[in-house]
């Protein structure tokens, strides 16, 4: 069986830039590990079968990436305006592009009153966004929220299809075409907490470790690709000369 040597250069140059892409996200996922509500991306790899040339077709690894929405440890901060989720959803808020969801409750009120993201997006409740008037903030499990003793709104949880929300920068996601949100049936808001990153650091170090183990041996195969071409080469010459 005759195997040409440029499908095994084309196969680890593929598995390569696989492992870069993987790369890119264990790197991503640490450098979030202190990013309240952020969530872990992993990549897996798929064969399939596509078009390569004269209407011949092979075999080849298409690269996915998928979040992990598994919710990361909650910890206690005292601080009025951080809320943690437990359970299922994600606060709405009000992105510059439209409505998106996100798992950070790391809060502020901005100068005008509004309750806001870190980023300084306006928090949704089911009146739209939230003004804080008053000096004390007291947020109920059912995310009701009172200004001195009087309710003011209700934040707005919410989930969806994890397969129909899609990462889009700034700790946010967005729904695909077609996906739409429900109110969450289950959760409770805890006031004074936060849901930190559920990246695991010595699951991504491990990882990383596993890449460059990888990516060691493809360069190995390229190397040894490349001297059956140099072999073939000079026998060709020899038997010509």
């Amino acid at each position: 069986m005759f195997i040409h040597n440029r499908l095994g250069l084309l196969e680890s140059v593929e598995t390569l830039q696989n492992q870069e892409q993987r790369l890119n996200q264990v790197t991503n996922n640490l450098a979030n590990v202190d990013t309240p509500g952020f969530k872990k991306e992993t990549v897996t790899f798929d064969e399939m079968l596509y078009q390569a040339t004269r209407n011949r077709k092979r075999v080849g690894k298409g690269l996915n990436i998928n979040t992990v929405h598994q919710q990361g440890v909650v910890q206690k901060t005292d601080a009025p305006l951080d809320l943690a989720i437990s359970g299922d959803g994600f606060f709405r808020v009000q992105g510059p592009d439209g409505v998106r969801y996100t798992r950070a409750g790391n809060f502020q009120r901005n100068n005008e009153g509004l309750l806001v993201t870190a980023n300084g997006y306006p928090v949704l409740g089911e009146a739209g966004p939230i003004a804080i008037t008053g000096k004390k903030v007291d947020v109920a499990q059912d995310g009701g929220i009172f200004v001195d003793g009087v309710r003011v709104d209700r934040l707005a949880v919410v989930t969806a299809d994890p397969k129909g929300l899609k990462k889009e920068g700034e700790n946010l996601f967005r729904l695909a075409d077609g996906a739409a949100e429900e109110a969450s049936p289950n959760f409770r808001l805890l006031q004074g907490h936060l849901e930190k990153s559920n990246v695991n650091t010595v699951t991504e170090m491990t990882e990383m470790i596993d890449l460059y183990r990888a990516y060691e041996g493809q360069q190995k195969m390229i190397r040894a690709v490349d001297d059956l071409d140099d072999l073939a080469v000079r026998r060709v010459g020899s038997l010509t000369g």
